[in-house]
Parts: C-alpha cells; sequence; structure tokens
C-alpha cells in the first residue's frame, strides 16, 4: 500500500484514511475492510503508532488511526462514525441490517468487540503487561512506546487484572450467537447477509488468534504476542468462530494483508 503523507493528503478532496502503517493493527483493518467492500475508493494516509503524528495532529487534531475523512467534513475517528460514514457514501453491500432487532444487536456486540472495555480494548491490557508492570516501566526509555499505549487505554495493573474474564465473555457471547445462526441455517452473525459485525469480528480475531504467516505477515514476537491468549480464552474459543473468520476473508476481504 503506498501512503499519502498527512500534509500532502490534507490538500486532496474525497475519502482519505489514516492508517496504522507497518503492523495489522485491528481498527485500522477494519475500517479498510468496510470500505473495500463497499467498493468506495480512499487515499491511505500514514499514520505511525506511538508517535507524535504531528502533521496528523495538525489537520485533524487526532493523533491515532483509524480516521476518515471526507472532503472538509470533521474526521471520524470511531469504529462507529467511520461505518455510518461508509454506509452514507455508498448504498451497495449494506453492512447495517435494515431490521431494528437485528441492527441493535449487531450495534450491541460490535461495542463489545471494539470499543472500550470490549474485547480488543482489553486484549491491550493483557498485551501491555509485561511492559508496563516491569519495576522500571514509569523511566525505563525503551518502554515509552508502551507509556503511550498504556495511557491511550488507561493501563492499570486492576485492568489487567480482570482483562480476561472480560475477554472470555465476548468470546462467549459470539460463540453463542453464531451457534444460534448456525440452528436456523444462517452463514453469519446477524441476519442472513454480511454485515459489520462479520468484518469486526474477522479483523479483530488477529488479536487472539491470527491469520497464516503467507495472509498476515508480521514479526514472530508480535504474532506471539497476539495469539498468547490465556488457557481460559483459549478453552472457551469456539473453533466455529475461527471457520467463521477464515469464510468472511475468503468470501469478503482482501489477503493478504498489506499495510
Amino acid at each position: 500500500m503506498e501512503y499519502v503523507e498527512p500534509e500532502d493528503a490534507r490538500k486532496l478532496p474525497g475519502l482519505r484514511l489514516a492508517l496504522t502503517t507497518g503492523v495489522p493493527g485491528p481498527w485500522s483493518e477494519a475500517a479498510k475492510s468496510v470500505f473495500h467492500v463497499k467498493k468506495i475508493d480512499y487515499v491511505p494516509v500514514r499514520q505511525t503508532a506511538t508517535e507524535a503524528n504531528e502533521e496528523l495532529v495538525a489537520w485533524t487534531g487526532h493523533r491515532n488511526a483509524p480516521q476518515a475523512i471526507y472532503d472538509d467534513e470533521p474526521p471520524r475517528i470511531g469504529w462507529e462514525e467511520i461505518l455510518m460514514l461508509a454506509e452514507r457514501l455508498s448504498s451497495e453491500a449494506p453492512l447495517i441490517p435494515a431490521d431494528p432487532r437485528d441492527r441493535a444487536l449487531m450495534f450491541g456486540l460490535s461495542h463489545e468487540i471494539a470499543s472500550e472495555d470490549g474485547l480488543a480494548w482489553n486484549r491491550r491490557h493483557q498485551l501491555l503487561a509485561p511492559m508496563l508492570s516491569a519495576p522500571d516501566a514509569a523511566t525505563n526509555p525503551a518502554l515509552a512506546g508502551g507509556r503511550v499505549l498504556g495511557a491511550n487505554y488507561g493501563w492499570s495493573a486492576d485492568a489487567a487484572a480482570r482483562a480476561d474474564d472480560r475477554v472470555c465473555e465476548v468470546l462467549g457471547l459470539l460463540s453463542d450467537q453464531l451457534a444460534a445462526q448456525k440452528k436456523v441455517g444462517r452463514e453469519y452473525l446477524i441476519g442472513e447477509a454480511l454485515s459489520a459485525l462479520d468484518i469486526y469480528w474477522a479483523t479483530f480475531c488477529a488479536l487472539i488468534r491470527p491469520l497464516p504467516h503467507e495472509q498476515n505477515p508480521m514479526p514472530e514476537f508480535l504474532r506471539a504476542s497476539y495469539g498468547g491468549i490465556s488457557e481460559k480464552a483459549a478453552d472457551i474459543l469456539d473453533e466455529d468462530l475461527i471457520a467463521h473468520r477464515d469464510l468472511v476473508y475468503e468470501k469478503h476481504l482482501q489477503l493478504p494483508l498489506d499495510f
């Protein structure tokens, strides 16, 4: 993927999407996938994890990714805002169910995956724990990036201690939902067609069990961290959820990942 620097991207019209480069960040991968499914073109804009990203801040007021900036409209920085923008820009491949109960369930379960205190949020707490629990965590220059991420996610020893329970809760919710859908002969997590929930599970599953190297290349230390879930979570993880992740990528998303 050829990234445009923020200073140049802000001069362009249309949709610009600030994305974390170099790593398969689940929030960025989810945003890319939403626009891909809906066949909406965008200009990818460089954002670097844990860095100041001063040019991006000067343009949008925000340091993190993803950010979706359409023409002169305010930036969309949350997964729900980005999804709603995508739905507005194209009626092709709607990702929000028309049925109000399915819609409410989709947003609720997506929140459990992608929002504060959700699956990914708590996996971040777990991934940061080895760094931020070190005796010199507050002063070691090598841990500066970890401190930045910890501040972003409100990391604390107490938050890290409860994180596994939340991870297991969300995995259980998704497993129950998929089983209920299969029981009535449905292929997707909500209703009878692909929804944003399927995309969020497929992309955020990287923090539970990453795709194989040939589909998702990443440093081996990062792969080990992403896939290093607890024994309790591994026992709860339903292999049908992994098969569903694979189905969504095979039928709807792009492989290998390019970041």
